[in-house]
């Protein structure tokens, strides 16, 4: 997105945020919103789509968009949390650190757990007008085998992790986003592994060369967005950045309980 369509992306975010647009409200018109916020009817229909992906609205039928009814999920009262007596490192370089920490949960005497600490992470998944998302077919030696990918990388120390995953979509493929918005930041192996992972999703880019990154290089191809879980199935999705981005993809595009999509 550019910075109109970015601007009033915010505007109506911050409207169902602060509860102009309440859970359960139908949004205005698209002819109503495209006046009021002087945005034409194609851009609006891109942010309303973003939206509808990041799950701030639902679309309804005859291009009607509401705002979702908040979840009631009980929160469970949360046990003591373990005790850490104390940890050092065994292992430190530039790619990865094995630390050993003495814990102690509650109840359970305390123990030695290895720590893995790697780096921060940035993936970006790239949709274009026909519904399909850039990949790279890559080989990757430690499971010894090849699969698709989404571009993404390690967040440089002071990066922004969007403009890191700006620079890995143009480094690994040549193509430069639109915009990128975020999704969600997870951890791959909560219980063992630190490694924030951040991943993002944008709609169009522009082609600008040849891949720069040579060490990451691979086939960069337009898959369909309809054919990922047939990659799924066959196994030749790699990485827990990409299966995450594309699951994402995935559930914003499912038919609503009205059938529409």
């Amino acid at each position: 997105m550019g910075p109109k369509t970015e601007a009033v992306y915010d505007e109506i975010r911050r409207r169902i945020i602060e509860g102009e647009y309440a859970p359960g409200d139908k949004l205005p018109s698209e002819r109503a919103l495209s006046e009021e916020l002087e945005i034409g009817r194609t851009a609006l229909r891109q942010v309303l789509g973003m939206l509808v992906t990041k799950g701030v609205v639902e679309r309804r039928p005859r291009s009607a968009y509401r705002v979702p009814e908040r979840s009631h999920v009980p929160v469970p009262v949360n046990p003591d949390p373990w005790t850490v007596h104390g940890k050092r490192t065994m292992y430190d370089s530039r790619w990865a650190t094995l630390e050993l920490w003495d814990v102690e949960p509650p109840g359970v005497e305390r123990f030695d757990h290895h720590v893995v600490r790697l780096h921060h992470v940035a993936v970006a998944a790239v949709v274009d007008d026909r519904e399909r998302v850039l990949m790279l077919w890559r080989y990757r030696f430690v499971p010894g085998s090849f699969g698709w990918e989404l571009p993404g990388g390690i967040v440089d120390e002071g990066e922004d992790p969007r403009q890191a995953a700006l620079r890995e979509v143009e480094e690994e493929t040549g193509w430069r986003p639109d915009a990128l918005q975020h999704v969600v930041t997870y951890q791959p192996m909560v219980g063992m592994v630190d490694s924030p992972h951040e991943i993002f999703v944008g709609r169009g880019a522009e082609r600008v060369g040849d891949p720069t990154d040579v060490e990451e290089a691979g086939h960069v191809a337009w898959v369909p967005l309809s054919e990922v879980p047939a990659l799924m199935a066959r196994g030749e999705l790699s990485g827990s950045g990409t299966l995450v981005a594309l699951l994402h993809l995935l559930s914003s595009h499912c038919p609503s309980r009205d059938g529409q999509q």
